[in-house]
């Protein structure tokens, strides 16, 4: 009998839930195509736990014009009670329940630029009416844009443009030029931009990230 036949009669109410509409037991929730399967096997054998680890799929957000992704390597072993655990021919894919509503039918690939998902689910549309643009909280942000975020895209050839925020903590950017599409502006928004606003803008607590990079000419997670 393996682990996954395994069912622990100390089940929480939110484990229940989640079972309950889950797939069926040995339905994939994303299909994953035979290169990208092999790529992925070949990096988790390279890492120390080796066949130990799955890879984790998980939605980190569901603003913007396209859903924030991130992939990172799990031990299946330490997988919560709440994950989905899928045998992909010899790789586990490991999704949490709240986000496979959002990822059912959706295809993990690989293609020369890396890792790409396609996925045909989006999150809700952004109200941009509903956005401010013109107060203090606007203006300070600008200003960040002005002089410090857009310096230091240009020598990608990218820039940012700030769209409004929602007076709660939230600002919204497109981002456009060299940026606009590449496999690393969604990395660049989060982890770059989000810092020097939140360092110099205190109202603002998240950026989001608006831009359609499926328009772009290297889309990723599309």
């Amino acid at each position: 009998m393996s682990p996954d036949d395994i069912i622990s009669p100390f089940v929480s109410p939110a484990a229940a839930a989640a079972a309950h509409d889950a797939p069926p037991a040995d339905g994939p929730i994303v299909t994953v195509t035979d290169v990208a399967r092999t790529k992925v096997i070949e990096l988790r054998d390279d890492e120390p736990e080796g066949s130990a680890l799955g890879i984790r799929l998980e939605i980190l957000s569901d603003e913007g014009a396209e859903f924030t992704y991130d992939l990172s390597f799990q031990e299946t072993a330490k997988a919560a009670l709440t994950d989905i655990v899928r045998n992909h021919d010899g790789l586990r894919v490991i999704v949490p329940a709240k986000d496979v509503p959002n990822l059912e039918g959706a295809t993990l690939d690989y293609e020369i630029d890396g890792l790409v998902l396609r996925n045909p689910n989006r999150p809700r549309p952004i109200q941009i009416g509903n956005l401010v643009i013109s107060d203090e909280v606007a203006a300070e942000v600008k200003a960040v844009i002005d002089a410090e975020v857009n310096p230091s895209l240009a020598a990608h050839g990218g820039f940012v443009t700030f769209v409004g925020h929602d007076g709660d903590g939230r600002a919204y950017l497109t981002m456009g030029g060299g940026c606009h599409g590449c496999s690393m502006s969604r990395l660049t928004m989060l982890e770059g931009v989000q810092v020097m606003i939140r360092e110099k803008v205190p109202a603002i607590h998240k950026v989001i990230d608006a831009t359609d990079h499926a328009t772009g000419e290297n889309p990723f997670y599309h």
